[in-house]
């Protein structure tokens, strides 16, 4: 029987990290917390960063990577970057262990680590270069899809996701939250753009249309504390998928949470 798992470690604004095993074969997705957090939060799932065999990153903001120079220094982890992310994050005394694990790939790729099969789609977000991934063992009951830090739906992102059983979406902010907040009329408009961050409602709506094409277990990540709570991005997903059969949770922002 495979034992296939997949958990957020952590999930806002403020620090993003998602674990993932099959078998004996165990990733993770982004290091934007601290080493010391990854390796409580993982020692609770039963297992040590010891135990990880690669960390694909889909971004290089510090809420994805902050970790990766302390973790690389300690583990000789492979780090898996798309090459205008590795441009803009390694080449300092900052970063020069982790850009000696740094394994770079263009935009659009497919890695084997073990039993899975890890392959990337383009993101729109406002980054050197940002992508989102699809893991699998081969089987449709052990796969799913990761796609935060998006702006908007796109093209590539519907073709990924289209048919995944188990999906981490963005559900970053609530437009009204945002708009009536304090945060500079900048950065709310960057937040808004087509390449900032997905607002309850346009995750909602994307969700129903993964739900009528066979999604079954969705994870709500990368909420905003400043623009968002958990109960209201909730709320708003579960009004979509009222009459379909998936299953909806939010990401804890500082504690792990199972998607599968």
């Amino acid at each position: 029987m495979t034992d296939f798992s997949v958990y957020t470690l952590a999930s806002s604004s403020r620090g993003n990290c998602t674990y993932v095993r099959c078998n004996d074969t165990e990733l993770l997705i982004d290091a934007g917390i601290s080493m010391r957090r990854i390796e409580t939060a993982l020692c609770g799932l039963g297992t040590k960063l010891s135990n990880i065999s690669a960390i694909f990153i889909t971004h290089e903001h510090s809420d994805h990577v902050s970790a990766l120079e302390t973790i690389s220094k300690k583990y000789p982890i492979p780090v898996h970057f798309v090459e205008a992310s590795a441009m803009a994050f390694l080449g300092t005394e900052k970063t020069r262990t982790v850009g000696q694990a740094a394994v770079i790939h263009p935009p659009i790729y497919c890695e084997c680590v073990g039993s899975l099969k890890v392959q990337s789609f383009v993101t729109p977000h406002d980054s050197a270069g940002s992508v989102g991934f699809v893991v699998s063992d081969g089987t449709a009951e052990h796969t799913f899809a990761l796609a935060t830090d998006i702006g908007c739906i796109t093209e590539s992102i519907e073709t990924a996701l289209i048919g995944v059983q188990n999906v981490i979406l963005e559900s970053n902010h609530d437009e009204n939250m945002l708009l009536c907040g304090a945060y500079p009329y900048q950065l709310k408009r960057r937040i808004l753009s087509r390449t900032g961050h997905l607002s309850n409602e346009a995750a909602s709506k994307f969700a129903l249309q993964l739900a009528n094409n066979g999604m079954k277990r969705l994870l709500l990540a990368h909420l905003s504390p400043d623009n968002n709570h958990p109960v209201l991005a909730l709320r708003t997903a579960e009004l979509a998928l009222e009459n379909t059969d998936a299953m909806v949770n939010v990401a804890a922002m500082s504690e792990p949470t199972q998607l599968v």
